[in-house]
């Protein structure tokens, strides 16, 4: 009898909490998880290595895709624009901005070359009230965008879609994700600034999880 060929699905890995958390959900779904790393000229390069981190972690190949976006237009790819110390109303200026758009893009044709059957990306509730490309309708949107414009046969899934920061952290401790070696600090610091608002939703989400954030100390 012949075996059956694993699922395959491609995973948008930045080395934060979130998307570790997606590809450790697709891990528990069965899939083998194939992990795509961007070095887009970020502010720093420590969550590339992270990311590395988190794939080898989880015992799955990866790959790192540099690209550059030279008219900037972000605090986290402009070092001339400071990065907000609390969490502001609108869109925030930590917003690259099509970066989803751009990153999906590049996983579905990842996905549709190695017959993948899926495309996760660790977009969530607390993202999309500030980034319009971590919108459901956004989400929604590209689904119809991808499926018109490729041959169509994986599914773009964003399984916390609906969860806010405490839900995610409770979820990833159930899959086992290591949270240690996720990085959430914009300014990317030998430790976590702590002021950044990314460190601010990490830490009142592990708060209210109820649980302890390993990065400190």
């Amino acid at each position: 009898m012949k075996s059956r060929r694993p699922k395959q699905a491609v995973v948008l890995l930045s080395g934060g909490l979130d998307s570790a958390v997606a590809l450790y959900y697709a891990k528990a779904k069965g899939y083998n998880c194939h992990c795509l790393i961007f070095d887009y000229g970020q502010r720093h390069k420590k969550e590339v290595l992270q990311a590395q981190k988190i794939a080898k972690a989880a015992r799955c190949s990866y790959k790192i895709l540099k690209i550059n976006f030279p008219w900037k237009g972000s605090a986290l790819l402009d070092k001339k624009i400071k990065i907000p110390q609390r969490t502001a109303k609108g869109v925030p200026v930590t917003y690259v901005p099509a970066r989803n758009i751009i990153f999906l893009s590049f996983a579905v044709s990842f996905a549709e070359t190695i017959k993948a059957g899926a495309v996760f990306i660790g977009a969530h509730s607390q993202d999309y009230s500030g980034y319009p490309d971590c919108r459901p309708e956004f989400l929604s949107a590209f689904r119809r965008m991808a499926k018109a414009g490729t041959l169509g046969r994986y599914e773009v899934l964003a399984p916390l879609l609906r969860k806010n920061k405490s839900r995610i952290i409770m979820m990833g401790k159930k899959l086992g994700v290591p949270f240690e070696l996720t990085l959430s600090c914009y300014n990317g610091g030998k430790h976590p600034c702590g002021k950044c608002d990314s460190c601010q939703y990490r830490a009142k989400g592990f708060k209210e999880a109820g649980e302890v954030d390993p990065l400190i100390k």
